[in-house]
């Protein structure tokens, strides 16, 4: 093992390079961009774990009641501003696409109208590319942790991975706009993920305890300069984006609960659910107020699909066979289109690691192939006459509905356009649309299952904010409608209800959730009498594409170089211990040092976290006094407490520092030593720091086995584990482990025969499941 997981958690040497790359190089992968050529940066580690140095005790026994409320009362008042600012930026979101989208379609669809063909298709591509470049070029060159779907990223960081930009302003800001005009683009992309990123970064900028560039510096949200209440207020950000998406408060939080967050607490539940709540408060508000006709093409301002399929459901046993064959096909497709998006993200890491403008021209590429595809397929479909019991007007001109009309004479309408040639919640509509099974041809429909399987795959790791969850129901509600439309005559179930099904096993089969899946299809659809049929069906479909590969969000974070721990331990880190992985030598600090052996040891390394120990005379022995951390010596160094001569630190010392000192910085640079100026004189003196030495760190005895140690660091949340020997003669601490040292690659490249037969046990169990699928 190399020296940085000794001295104290170079999390940014880390082993986890990007696996995209053909090479490995001491940086990692930070943002979306990362996938396709950014430029590789150092990843950190974030610490749960709170410092109980003297120093922290004193100021803790010191706050006064008054202070206990200040806490209390800002945890949640934080949380009602994330619920009302997510719930606008989702709303406003929501309305900017529709009206943007909307005018393009009706301007694109007048044209058709006067038979001017050509210039209706200038119209629609030109106005796709300008948004798309509009989108590309803001996110490559402001903020390039905006691009992608931004949940990796920030399932990453809830895990205690911190990736530097990834919560900024900056991002937030170009999430916003960015999302707005790439999905109005016409690309199929969603705005769901892209709106848990900008919960997330709500929550992150809310909890970094003031600002002092903008002079934000009240002593009441000094309480949240932490990494425990930050990770906390980001969980609550991101189960409000989903709600603010999909007006899904419940789904909201369980989604938080089960992908989202590596660390739950029933506190934190009931912050979640209050943010949610709110979330779902302000939208009913809003979207009440678009029942005036105010909102422009958002209509009555119906978020995504919801109460669409608000209707009584009889279904009976024969109904089960398609509904399992919904949920197989599924996982296969799920498993299929995460093999495919993992590959081509990685085609286009070829492409864009030659610079910035390779990645701004193969988005107007992907743009342009859009346009292309959107406006030429409807072509193909023949005209359809308009239904006599239509339940509205057919053909539909000049807003959005069932009975596209495109290049069909009056009477007559499009099914493929009504689908392709509308934006992404349109198309859902139509899709779970009730009372419409006769609506689509079975050649249509299947056309737009590819044309949406493989253009949603391309068109999600361009540089612009781009979400999955919607092109994955889009794809699902379309082969589930094809399958309904094959079993009409021996099913009771319509079309309709086969598309929400269908979306649910895709979403299933490619995100590998349920139970949070099953409430926010429930909430989408407005009818709890689903919820069997939801249940079964998500089941079937995870199991089967379990079976191939892991869930999109682990690949993306695999390939971008996560540093990720996972719930379960791999079976051989049972046969290690953690003496395997941990070796010298070993750097340490005695708890009165040499100012001059400081400095040097924070500028020759950039380790976070170093044991300290007392020796004789201060102790009767060679003991381990505790772990202090890289940004308190920083500040100890600042402050310039230095004695003449190797004594403790008195009490009237202790008096220049205040908690804020010591606090977690914001999304800014912290101090770094370079900064600080130490002089010959000042070099020879001495430091005390025991006052500010965590004393009761977290250790494991080197016996231990690396599963049991891997299991304690993810469930606190640490960021150094301090292991110590077995035998109490020799030094008093052996070595620190870090979230490096419990990577499978890192094990396996020690290891190697484990390796062998890890691949030896994987080359038994193949043919086996083979024989068994």
């Amino acid at each position: 093992m190399s020296t940085n997981s000794i001295n104290g958690a170079t999390d940014h040497e880390s082993f986890t390079l990007p696996l995209i790359t053909s090479h490995r190089s001491l940086a990692n992968s930070t943002s979306q961009v990362a996938i396709v050529g950014a430029n590789v940066c150092p990843i950190e580690s974030l610490d749960y774990e709170i410092a109980e140095n003297d120093f922290f005790k004193q100021d803790w026994r010191t706050s006064r009641k008054i202070q206990i409320f200040q806490y209390v009362f800002m945890k949640w008042s934080l949380c009602f501003l994330v619920g009302i600012i997510v719930s606008l930026i989702g709303f406003f979101n929501n309305l900017a696409v529709e009206n943007i989208a909307g005018v393009k379609f009706v301007v694109t669809s007048n044209m058709m109208l006067l038979h001017r063909y050509g210039m209706a298709f200038l119209v629609f591509s030109v106005s796709n590319l300008v948004l798309t470049l509009f989108a590309s070029i803001i996110t490559a060159f402001v903020a390039p942790a905006a691009a992608g779907s931004g949940i990796p990223e920030v399932k990453a960081y809830l895990n205690g991975v911190d990736a530097p930009g990834i919560l900024s302003l900056r991002t937030f800001v170009v999430k916003i706009i960015g999302s707005i005009s790439a999905v109005s683009s016409s690309l199929l992309i969603g705005k769901a993920g892209p709106m848990v990123h900008t919960g997330a970064c709500i929550a992150s900028l809310l909890g970094q305890g003031g600002s002092k560039k903008y002079r934000l510096t009240g002593k009441w949200l000094r309480f949240f300069k932490n990494d425990r209440d930050r990770r906390d207020l980001v969980t609550c950000g991101s189960a409000a984006g989903i709600a603010a998406a999909f007006r899904a408060p419940v789904g909201g939080v369980l989604f938080a609960l089960e992908e989202m967050a590596s660390w739950w607490r029933s506190s934190l539940l009931w912050r979640a659910f209050f943010t949610t709540a709110v979330v779902a408060i302000v939208l009913r508000a809003l979207i009440d107020f678009c029942l005036s006709g105010k909102c422009g093409l958002f209509g009555k301002g119906g978020l995504i699909m919801f109460d669409v399929y608000s209707a009584n459901v009889t279904y009976h046993l024969i109904d089960v066979p398609p509904v399992i064959l919904l949920g197989v096909t599924g996982g296969i497709l799920g498993s299929l289109y995460n093999f495919l998006l993992d590959k081509v993200l990685r085609i286009y890491n070829l492409v864009n690691e030659k610079g910035t403008v390779y990645r701004i021209l193969l988005a107007c590429s992907i743009s342009i192939f859009t346009s292309c595809l959107l406006f030429g397929l409807p072509w193909l479909a023949s005209c359809q006459p308009c239904p006599a019991d239509a339940s509205e007007a057919c053909p539909t001109i000049g807003r959005s509905g069932n009975y596209k009309k495109f290049q069909c004479e009056p009477g007559y309408y499009n099914d493929l356009a009504s689908l392709i040639f509308n934006t992404n919640d349109d198309a859902i509509k139509n899709l779970f649309s009730r009372n419409t099974d006769a609506e689509f041809q079975y050649s249509s429909i299947l056309i737009f299952f590819i044309t949406c399987f493989f253009l949603s795959i391309f068109s999600y790791g361009i540089v612009a904010p781009a979400g999955l969850f919607v092109p994955v129901i889009v794809t699902g509600a379309s082969y589930g409608r094809f399958i309904g439309m094959i079993f009409s005559s021996k099913s009771s179930l319509n079309h309709g209800l086969y598309a929400v099904l269908g979306a649910a096993s895709f979403l299933g089969g490619s995100m590998r959730m349920t139970v949070s899946l099953c409430v926010i299809i429930l909430e989408l659809t407005n009818n709890l009498l689903l919820l069997p049929l939801i249940m079964l069906v998500l089941l079937v479909s995870k199991t089967v594409a379990d079976a191939f590969n892991c869930n999109i969000y682990d690949l993306i974070m695999k390939a971008k170089g996560f540093p990720y721990l996972e719930t379960h331990a791999e079976p051989y880190m049972r046969q290690l211990t953690v003496a395997d992985v941990v070796t010298g030598p070993l750097q340490l600090f005695h708890g009165i040092e040499k100012v001059g052996n400081i400095v040097h040891v924070l500028q020759t390394t950039r380790h976070n976290g170093f044991p300290v120990i007392d020796e004789p005379p201060l102790s009767d022995c060679q003991v381990l006094y505790g772990l202090i951390l890289r940004a308190h010596l920083i500040e100890l160094l600042k402050k310039k407490i230095f004695s003449s001569s190797p004594v403790p630190m008195g009490p009237d010392a202790l008096e220049q520092f205040s908690a804020g000192d010591f606090a977690k910085r914001g999304s800014g640079n912290g101090d770094k030593i370079e900064d600080i100026q130490i002089t010959e004189e000042e070099m020879e003196m001495f430091l005390d720091l025991h006052p500010f030495t965590n004393a009761s760190p977290y250790t494991v005895v080197e016996t231990m086995s690396l599963a049991k140690a891997r299991m304690l660091f993810r469930e606190v949340g640490l960021r150094h584990l301090l292991v110590i020997p077995k035998i109490s003669s020799r030094s008093p601490v052996v070595g620190i482990l870090t979230r490096h040292d419990f990577m499978p690659e890192h094990i396996l490249s020690l290891h190697p025969l484990l390796f062998r037969s890890r691949w030896k046990r994987l080359r038994i169990r193949l043919p086996q499941l083979f024989k068994f699928l």
